[in-house]
């Protein structure tokens, strides 16, 4: 055991995915959210990614020490708020939208751009930070099923 590791309850990640949305959508924007927090706030060191190695000598490389916890909402407008909060809290995170979906990044991009956020179908947000602190508010969320 590794007494120099942080308290595993100390933080964590959290993923809220939209349950209006088919599956294979929400597993793909929860793959872009998961890369993009992991790798786009330099906080590598922070989120504390262990390496594993099994019996025979193989590597099982870069899994989280904190949890990661997946939870449900029910609709754009609540992950929406989940950002605002985020924001207003200075907590890290990433999200995704449907202007997020169909052509290339550019395209993406531009679509983007030229919605207002009130108009944004979320599909998901991921944040990481303090257990304590993602818990006011993102607390009453189901884990999703």
């Amino acid at each position: 055991m590794n007494n120099m590791l942080p308290d595993e309850k100390s933080q964590r990640f959290v993923a809220i995915l939209n349950k209006k949305v088919e599956s294979g959508k929400l597993m793909n924007a929860l793959g872009h959210m998961t890369a993009g927090l992991a790798g786009g706030f330099g906080k590598g060191q922070e989120m504390c990614f262990l390496e594993y190695k099994d019996k025979d000598g193989g590597v099982h490389p870069h899994i989280s020490h904190f949890p990661f916890i997946v939870l449900k909402a029910e609709n754009s407008n609540q992950i929406r708020k989940v950002r605002n909060e985020a924001i207003g809290r200075n907590i890290m995170f990433t999200n995704f939208t449907s202007t997020m979906t169909v052509g290339s990044s550019a395209e993406q991009q531009e679509r983007t751009k030229n919605t207002p956020e009130a108009e944004l179908e979320y599909y998901g947000i991921c944040l990481f930070g303090s257990t304590q602190d993602l818990r006011e508010f993102t607390g009453k969320f189901s884990l999703f099923s």
